[in-house]
C-alpha cells in the first residue's frame, strides 16, 4: 500500500471520530450515561481495529504519530478493554519508547489475564529494555495458556540465550521447529548456540540445514562463511560471505550482528573475515563502508 493511502486511512480514522463528536455532545442531555459508556467505548474500539489495520504496513514518522494519537485516544474512549492498550503499547514499542510500552502492555494483562498475546508482546518489549528475566517470566506465562506460538518460544528461546542458558534456548528452539520445520530462524541460533560452545562442525551442519530451507537469507550464509573460514575452506568462505552481504549488507556490521544475537565468539570471527581483502572489495563494489574494521 502506498504512502498516500496510509495516510487517508489515517484521516478517515480520525474523521470519523471528528463527525461524531458534535453528535455526542448533543446527546449529552436526551440520552443515560449507560448508553454514553457504550457510545464512547465504540468509537474506541473502532479506532483501536483502524490503528491495528494501519499496523500491518511499514509508516513514515508521521503517519506513526498520527497513529499513537489515534491509539491514545482509544484508551480513553474504551479504557476497560484490553484490545486498546495493546495497540497502544505495540506502537510505543516500535517506537522504542520502552518505558511507556511498558505501561500500556501491563494495563493489558490487568484487564485481560487470560490472553496469552498481552504476555508475548510484554515479554518482548521487556527483552527489548533488556531486561530478560521478566522477558522470560511473561514468555512462559504466555506459552502456559498457549504453548504452541512458534513466535512465542522463539522469542523465549532467544531469551534464554541472552541469559546464557544454553541447553534451555536450544529446547526452546526446537520446539518451535518441532511445530513448523521451515522455521529457519531458530535452525539459525541453535547454530549461533553451536558456535558459542565450540562445536563448529556441529553449526556447520545446521546452517546448510537452514540455507537448504531458505537460500535467500542473509544471516545464515555469513554465519556458514565465517565457520568456513575458520575451519580453513577460505575459498568457499568468501564465496559464501560474499553472496551473504549482496542479500543484505547490513550483516557486514559487527554491531548489528551483535543486535541479532551473535555472540563474543563468532563476533571475533566475523571480524577476521570481514576484514579479508576479498571481503573488503566486495564491500567497496557495495558502495558500503566497512564497519567491521573496529574491535568488537
Amino acid at each position: 500500500m502506498s504512502k498516500y493511502r496510509w495516510l487517508v486511512s489515517i484521516a478517515l480514522g480520525l474523521g470519523v471520530w471528528t463527525i461524531a463528536q458534535p453528535g455526542l455532545t448533543q446527546a449529552l442531555v436526551p440520552y443515560s450515561p449507560a448508553f454514553k459508556a457504550e457510545q464512547f467505548e465504540e468509537k474506541g474500539m473502532d479506532l483501536a481495529l483502524q490503528v491495528e489495520y494501519l499496523l500491518r504496513f511499514r509508516l513514515d514518522e508521521t503517519s506513526v504519530n498520527s497513529a499513537i494519537s489515534m491509539a491514545q485516544l482509544a484508551t480513553q474512549l474504551a479504557p476497560n478493554r484490553f484490545e486498546t492498550w495493546r495497540i497502544l503499547g505495540l506502537l510505543y514499542a516500535q517506537q522504542k519508547k520502552v518505558d511507556q510500552s511498558l505501561i500500556a502492555l501491563q494495563k493489558a494483562v490487568s484487564l485481560e489475564p487470560k490472553n496469552p498475546v498481552n504476555y508475548f508482546l510484554l515479554g518482548r518489549v521487556y527483552f527489548q529494555q533488556g531486561d530478560y528475566l521478566k522477558a522470560q517470566t511473561n514468555l512462559e506465562q504466555g506459552l502456559k495458556i498457549k504453548p504452541d506460538s512458534i513466535e512465542a518460544l522463539f522469542d523465549l528461546g532467544n531469551t534464554k540465550l541472552k541469559l546464557g542458558r544454553f541447553p534451555e534456548a536450544v529446547t526452546s528452539y526446537q520446539k518451535a521447529l518441532a511445530l513448523d520445520k521451515k522455521f529457519w530462524p531458530a535452525l539459525n541460533n541453535i547454530g549461533l548456540v553451536r558456535y558459542e560452545e565450540g562445536n563448529i562442525a556441529g553449526a556447520i551442519k545446521i546452517w546448510q540445514e537452514a540455507i537448504k530451507i531458505d537460500s535467500q537469507q542473509a544471516e545464515p550464509q555469513l554465519a556458514l562463511a565465517v565457520a568456513l573460514y575458520q575451519q580453513g575452506q577460505t575459498e568457499k568462505a568468501w564465496q559464501t560471505a560474499a553472496k551473504a552481504i549482496s542479500l543484505d549488507n547490513q550483516y557486514a556490521d559487527l554491531k548489528f550482528l551483535k543486535e541479532n544475537l551473535w555472540g563474543e565468539r563468532i563476533i571475533q570471527d566475523t571480524q577476521k573475515l570481514l576484514n579479508t581483502p576479498n571481503i573488503q572489495n566486495v564491500l567497496r563494489s557495495l558502495n558500503k563502508t566497512p564497519t567491521a574494521t573496529a574491535s568488537p
